[in-house]
């Protein structure tokens, strides 16, 4: 980690190293086998959560000892960079010395994102394949510009580095390439060039992290309402890359809706609209290539972004349901109303159970509100423990509008049997996303590998494709014998029109098995594929990268692969942002 660098509040920025987040927050085993999380960004932070363990161990069938902790290689081994010398010493000539490093952390830093079983495991407890063979810090257009001139020149591959949030291993570099890999880091370009206020648009540069873009966008009264579950790591650059979605879609729009215009700079110039304006009728339009390029097309330098006021009104709220079923039966109705909030989401029994084992213990007047609240929920109510649901909702707009939304959200829940159930829970289960990853790597140590992945399913095969992921799951669990039972759990988080985005998540115990990540990774993909032959999608959000490539053939024509291929070769004819994502895994260092 990096020199001491603190926030305002006192609290550590700076980040994880090779894990996820702040040095400051992280998850500890107290003596009496209760879990801490240090620091106090997150609601979870600072208090002893006594269920967590046992909820792990008795979802999964086994027991965590806390002396059987899993070492980390340190230090971590790192290969010796290939240096292409005449590429060396023309960007030595050309840049200063602190805008490129050979520095081993700093190249092994620069090789992976935080796929679980393919980058974060290996970093940490094996060794990567292949890693990067120079950092370089891009400072400016001119910079972008320079540098992929250079690497045309010297036939060196070039990849571009945002946030280092990926979960497709979009980051992951080939390990057949010979050349000479260059990571290009683009964080130093964070600034927001202008505001208009009266078209109420930005120009930002595209290695603003969202979180730097929020705080500087609020000193204005402003938002983009662009909150992924990596707000304060992705960079807008990576939204745009993976055409993501936040978690305030309903209000803001994905990312394709709150960008006007993108800047890419490539082998063969500048990609991006002259005079971008609200919408334009100019046949195709090349920027959306842009949306989704995963690294392979160039390097995206800056976007005009919509911005918005920030809400008058902000509120919290939550619903519990008896099942499932009911609550996707509110959801479908909700997503075609008039009063969607800007986010709903809607988490299965497990997770919702997950949810509870992560809560203090109360005490006092308070343990017994909730002893009467459990009463009135399970025995005058009849909620199953065992099947029961809940949701969090975020609304935020003018006054009259989050009153209207919460007199109409509540009213309409009642025809599904569901039940108010505050404002602090749904603080609470809205604000647990960003603890999600901390808990994974925290699981890690004790064997135990757990991943996300999402898709996007039509209303009416929601049942059918988390009933295919729960059967291949189990059946694939059964066939590499692994000990204990498998985890798996999903939630609701986005609703649209005519289907909804599912996020699964899932865990296995590998103590004891071999290569616990290679199987880990081969049963990911058999649950990727059970979610195609189901009718769900590639991805909703997280995109393609390499982890998802074998399922583009179920997703596009050959002859739509072929374009890309084509533009590809036109754009890029020797290859040189060679990461080899999507479609392009098997392109050649000639572009073919």
């Amino acid at each position: 980690m990096s020199e001491d660098r603190k926030d305002a509040t006192g609290r550590d920025d700076r980040p994880w190293g090779h894990r996820w987040g702040f040095a400051d927050t992280r998850l500890v085993v107290n003596e009496d086998r209760s879990v801490t999380m240090t620091g106090s960004r997150y609601p979870l932070s600072g208090y002893r959560m006594h269920d967590f363990l046992p909820y792990v161990e008795g979802v999964l069938g086994i027991r965590i000892e806390t002396a059987d902790r899993k070492q980390e290689i340190v230090p971590k081994p790192v290969p010796g960079p290939r240096r292409n010398d005449p590429f060396c010493r023309a960007v030595a000539e050309r840049f200063r010395p602190d805008q490129f490093t050979f520095d081993d952390e700093s190249r092994l830093l620069h090789s992976h994102g935080q796929t679980t079983s393919e980058e974060v495991y290996p970093v940490l407890y094996t060794r990567l394949e292949r890693v990067a063979d120079m950092v370089f810090y891009c400072e400016s257009e001119e910079d972008a510009g320079g540098i992929i001139d250079l690497a045309v020149e010297h036939g060196v591959c070039l990849v571009p580095f945002g946030g280092g949030t990926s979960v497709s291993c979009a980051l992951q570099l080939p390990s057949g390439e010979i050349r000479m890999i260059v990571s290009v880091d683009m964080r130093r370009m964070n600034r927001i060039e202008w505001i208009d206020a009266d078209d109420m648009r930005a120009s930002v540069q595209a290695g603003i992290t969202g979180r730097e873009l929020e705080e500087a966008l609020e000193k204005e009264g402003l938002t983009s309402g662009h909150e992924p579950d990596s707000i304060e790591f992705s960079t807008l650059g990576g939204w745009i890359a993976t055409n993501a979605s936040g978690m305030k879609k309903n209000r803001y729009g994905n990312i394709e809706q709150l960008v006007e215009n993108v800047t890419m700079m490539t082998p063969k110039g500048v990609m991006e609209q002259i005079r971008p304006v609200a919408r334009a009728s100019v046949g195709m339009q090349p920027m959306s290539l842009v949306f989704g390029s995963e690294g392979n097309l160039g390097l995206i330098t800056k976007a005009l972004i919509k911005v918005y006021r920030l809400p008058e009104v902000k509120r919290y709220g939550s619903l519990v349901f008896p099942d499932f079923d009911k609550g996707v039966g509110f959801l479908h109705k909700l997503a075609h109303s008039g009063f969607v909030p800007a986010s709903i989401r809607l988490v299965d029994n497990t997770q919702f159970l997950f949810g509870q084992a992560l809560k203090p213990r109360s005490a006092g007047f308070k343990a017994a509100l909730d002893k009467l609240k459990k009463f009135y929920l399970l025995k005058l109510k009849g909620f199953d423990p065992a099947r029961m649901t809940a949701a969090t909702i975020v609304m935020e707009g003018s006054r009259h509008e989050v009153d209207f939304q919460v007199k109409s959200i509540y009213a309409l829940a009642r025809e599904f049997d569901g039940l108010a159930a505050g404002a602090e829970n749904g603080r609470r289960g809205y604000m647990l996303t960003y603890a999600i990853a901390y808990i994974r790597d925290f699981l890690a140590d004790y064997h135990v590998i757990g991943e996300t992945f999402e898709t996007s399913v039509p209303w009416s095969r929601i049942n059918r494709v988390c009933e295919a992921v729960e059967r291949r799951l189990k059946e694939q669990h059964g066939q590499f014998g692994l000990p204990g039972r498998p985890y798996l759990s999903y939630r609701i988080t986005q609703v649209y029109h005519t289907g909804v985005c599912i996020y699964f998540m899932f865990g296995l115990y590998g103590k004891g098995v071999e290569s616990p990540d290679k199987v880990f990774s081969r049963i990911e993909h058999s649950l990727r594929e059970a979610i195609i032959q189901s009718g769900g999608s590639i991805s909703h959000h997280h995109g393609v990268g390499k982890i998802r490539r074998d399922f583009m053939e179920d997703t596009l024509s050959p002859l739509s692969i072929e374009l890309l291929k084509e533009v590809k070769r036109y754009n890029d004819p020797q290859n040189t942002f060679g990461v080899r994502n999507n479609v392009f895994f098997n392109q050649d260092r000639k572009g073919g």
